[in-house]
């Protein structure tokens, strides 16, 4: 990028050279928006002491984010499209800052949990533009270098939710508690917001109006179905959310029905349902969700077990997680020349070795039971976050590519959503599996109630892991008829 560049707003393809400037402000905005979906769990308990919170209302404070986060990803990466996806990322990244503030404000529960919505409306306005902009600005070589950056830049962001997160909890700075990790974002956000002149504006060839009615539909599905997810195993899946999947499955029929008649009748839909159509995408969506929900419920996992199980406080919890990041980082700078060289191949390697590491994770756990020590299992979290790392760094780019630069938008925010969708997917089946194995080991001690609960969560990873390898060698086949 020339010395001018941040001067000017030119088209995307104007510019000399790749714009790594704008990347840089692209991957922090990635990073503080993924960074704000881990922060919460280390900050629960002081926020309920603080705020006089009950269960219920820290659930929402905690799901309130992801929710609006995951319902309006579509409609983010459409309107990016429409208007101008610099445009876009200014005005999500000032509202992220301004509902950050409020979060960290909040002068009670209730009122933190209508800013953490406010606060992922935002986010879901801002995190399309960045998939987007890096796909429409880079090519080739850059364009997996990029991808690269920002998968490793996602994985430290959910990483330093824990272990910043945990630190700053701890640290208590100027007297504000949790409250820190929500004023944090204030100065970067400002800051982000004064560099997205760096960022090259970029839009679809075609800018008819914004489909309300699909909006709607697909907004009133995903949070239906979301909802139940996150909120239906702590409650014992009751009626309503039982009811409210059924309803979620009818709207969302709906919206695939109302976007293909529009389709035909020639206007723009939403989602061009012909995206899912081709089968290299599709599987690759798929795929997405899979490894996604790997991420988050080991995430969700392992902090139950270091710090309610182990007794771990923040801080200390957090830092265990720091392993992870050293795999995850030169896994992650590795991947796109591996993938360069090899092509889908070194994806499906990336699987197997996190497959394998999950599995060595489960052992190493149960074995050592009551018994564990959170160091010895520092070894192993190098090799998961490795795996993390090869497998989610490339995967995006190779997902995005497989679309024409001008459904760039669309497939972005159908990627994001099916990101959040499979991290719900995850928690919830992982709940499951580890609230009941707590009941079954109620008479051991809790150290050890906690390491069997761990393992039980944890099959569904290896499972869902090896099922991705499989996935992926169909996918590599189908790399090959292709070409």
């Amino acid at each position: 990028m020339n010395s001018n560049s941040c001067l000017s707003t030119p088209p995307a393809r104007a510019v000399s050279g790749p714009p790594w400037l704008g990347l840089s402000v692209l991957l922090l905005a990635g990073f503080v928006t993924i960074f704000d979906l881990f922060v919460v769990n280390v900050a629960i308990p002081s926020m309920q002491a603080d705020l006089d919170a009950n269960f219920a209302q820290i659930g929402f404070i905690v799901a309130g984010y992801e929710l609006a986060f995951g319902v309006l990803l579509i409609t983010g990466g459409r309107l990016g499209d429409l208007f101008g996806r610099r445009r876009l990322f200014v005005v999500g990244m000032a509202g992220f800052t301004l509902a950050s503030a409020l979060c960290g404000l909040a002068p009670s529960a209730g009122f933190l949990i209508g800013a953490r919505v406010l606060q992922g409306l935002a986010a879901a306005l801002l995190f399309p533009q960045v998939y987007a902009s890096i796909r429409v600005n880079f090519d080739g070589d850059d364009s997996r270098r990029a991808f690269g950056l920002l998968g490793m830049t996602l994985g430290l962001a959910a990483i330093a939710g824990q272990v910043l997160g945990g630190w700053l909890v701890h640290a208590d700075l100027f007297g504000l508690g949790w409250r820190s990790i929500f004023l944090i974002n204030v100065p970067i956000g400002l800051f982000a917001i004064a560099a997205a002149r760096c960022i090259p504006e970029s839009r679809a060839p075609q800018r008819p109006a914004l489909d309300w009615t699909g909006v709607a539909l697909v907004s009133a599905g995903l949070a239906l179905l979301l909802v139940p997810l996150i909120e239906g195993p702590g409650q014992g899946w009751p009626a309503w959310s039982v009811g409210a999947l059924g309803v979620a499955a009818m709207l969302l029929v709906l919206f695939y029905r109302q976007q293909e008649q529009r389709r035909i009748a020639g206007r723009l839909p939403l989602v061009d349902m012909r995206l899912m159509a081709q089968r290299r995408f599709a599987l690759g969506a798929v795929l997405v969700l899979l490894v996604y929900s790997t991420s988050s419920s080991f995430f969700l996992c392992f902090a139950l077990l270091v710090q309610t199980g182990l007794g771990l406080d923040p801080f200390m919890a957090g830092s265990i997680f720091a392993p992870c990041s050293v795999g995850f980082v030169l896994a992650s700078l590795a991947a796109p020349r591996l993938v360069a060289r090899w092509g889908t191949r070194a994806i499906v390697a990336g699987a197997m070795v996190y497959a394998m590491s999950i599995g060595l994770l489960i052992a190493q756990v149960w074995m050592a039971g009551a018994e564990l020590v959170p160091a010895r299992l520092i070894p192993v979290l190098v090799v998961v976050g490795a795996g993390q790392g090869f497998i989610m760094t490339p995967l995006l780019n190779l997902v995005l590519g497989f679309v024409d630069e001008a459904q760039a938008g669309m497939a972005s925010g159908v990627i994001s959503t099916v990101q959040q969708v499979g991290a719900a997917l995850g928690v919830a089946v992982v709940g499951i599996l580890f609230s009941s194995a707590l009941v079954v080991g109620d008479g051991a001690a809790q150290a050890g109630q906690y390491a069997s609960a761990f393992v039980a969560g944890m099959f569904y990873n290896l499972g869902a892991a090896l099922l991705v390898c499989i996935l992926l060698l169909i996918l590599a086949r189908m790399q090959r008829s292709a070409d």
